[in-house]
């Protein structure tokens, strides 16, 4: 395919993301569905040229003194990809001087555009972090994560994966703090390895492996992920119990939960069961009332953390959004408090960076909660002889792009007191 068909059709994905609705891999699944004769290599080049633009997008609209889709396209390629004015000729896009000139204007910009982030987002980060280290997240966010996949222990241990994937062409390094994970900087068709076949990975950033670690979980117990979604943490878990009590699955969308049978399946998971709930006060939560031995509640969020991976979210949430989403996830963690025993473990985690609906949904959490505490989760990462350096004080956990070059992720671990004797 000619390079300038390449454009046009990077420039046609992109005005449908920034269209909507609905989030930007889910929009780019279906358009290369309705483009079945583009081979994987086009597909990779027109996913990194879309995905670019949304992580520049405002700074691209900056440079280049407009909204289309093919301006910022070319601004994209002309000022983060370095192609020349005589390349973006042959590719059938101007260097205009409205564009060269943006160029030099940059080091002139507010904070916020340079780094391509709404004003808003940039007035939550500077609260929570300060000014020079909320300049860093959002350079970071400007950035591709690398791939991360957390070896299944059940199916062998993370020495043997390594060795395994390097015999099929694929060399990955073990992350810093997760012990399970192997990471690459860049993409590779994994999902085609023997080693994924015969399900010895799952791919999850470091950030979500070092979660399922937090609840302890002891071999015979009985623990609920409450929501669940396709699974990632649950096969964690289910690992780290060594396939043995009962772990339930819980989830509000049956679809979602459907995706997760085959990975159990692949996993070699037996000890999961998977139930479809119709919301908090589903009577399949209201049987286990007071019975359970550990409860994940890895909540519905901004999914500020994730930026890297999905920049779109940048330019489709809102200050309401996340209010909306912290009363909802407090209202989801009090129906998930029901179910822990006395003397049992809640985790309440999100793949959020702002403290809206992280610290204060656990402190609201607490006030609302007086027979559970928080607990160090620093202390628990220690037990689990995980080690994570730069961790600001306080019992949460804290894991940014920036600090640990993991997505953005919080947890907060408490434990219900024990029935009075």
């Amino acid at each position: 395919m000619s390079p300038p068909r390449i454009i046009a059709l990077s420039a046609g994905l992109l005005e449908s993301v920034l269209r909507g609705p609905g989030a930007a891999d889910a929009i780019m699944e279906r358009f290369f569905r309705a483009h079945k004769s583009l081979g994987g290599r086009e597909r990779g080049q027109i996913a990194e040229i879309t995905y670019g633009c949304l992580r520049h997008y405002r700074r691209l609209t900056a440079i280049s003194g407009d909204t289309a889709p093919v301006a910022l396209v070319g601004a994209y390629l002309a000022t983060v990809e370095g192609l020349s004015a005589r390349a973006l000729d042959a590719l059938g896009l101007q260097a205009t001087d409205e564009l060269l000139a943006g160029a030099h204007r940059e080091a002139h910009w507010p904070w916020p555009v340079a780094t391509s982030i709404p004003d808003w987002l940039a007035e939550d980060l500077t609260r929570a972090l300060g000014a020079d280290e909320a300049q860093e997240l959002a350079r970071a966010w400007l950035k591709p994560a690398p791939l991360d996949i957390r070896c299944n222990t059940i199916r062998g241990e993370r020495a043997l994966l390594m060795e395994q994937l390097r015999a099929e062409g694929h060399e990955l390094s073990p992350t810093p703090y997760s012990p399970w994970g192997l990471r690459r900087a860049s993409r590779a068709p994994l999902f085609r390895t023997q080693a994924f076949s015969e399900g010895r990975f799952e791919v999850q950033d470091e950030a979500s492996q070092l979660i399922a670690p937090l609840l302890e979980a002891r071999r015979g117990e009985r623990i609920v992920d409450f929501c669940a979604g396709a699974g990632g943490k649950t096969l964690h878990i289910g690992a780290l119990m060594g396939n043995s009590g009962t772990l339930y699955a819980f989830d509000t969308s049956a679809k979602r939960l459907e995706r997760m049978k085959g990975r159990v399946a692949r996993a070699g998971l037996d000890n999961v069961r998977i139930q479809t709930i119709t919301g908090h006060h589903d009577q399949k939560i209201k049987r286990l009332h007071g019975k359970i031995d550990r409860v994940l509640v890895d909540a519905p969020c901004s999914g500020t953390g994730t930026l890297r991976r999905s920049p779109d979210i940048k330019w489709r949430i809102t200050p309401e959004t996340v209010t909306r989403l912290a009363h909802e996830a407090l209202a989801i963690l009090a129906a998930a408090a029901r179910l822990v025993r006395p003397g049992g473990r809640l985790v309440y985690a999100t793949c959020s960076v702002l403290p809206a609906e992280n610290e204060e949904v656990a402190a609201a959490f607490l006030r609302a909660h007086p027979e559970f505490a928080a607990i160090d989760t620093q202390a628990i990462l220690t037990r689990r002889k995980i080690a994570l350096p730069d961790a600001p004080p306080g019992t949460a956990l804290h894991l940014l792009p920036h600090r640990h070059g993991t997505d953005g992720f919080f947890a907060q671990a408490f434990d219900r007191r024990p029935a009075a004797p």
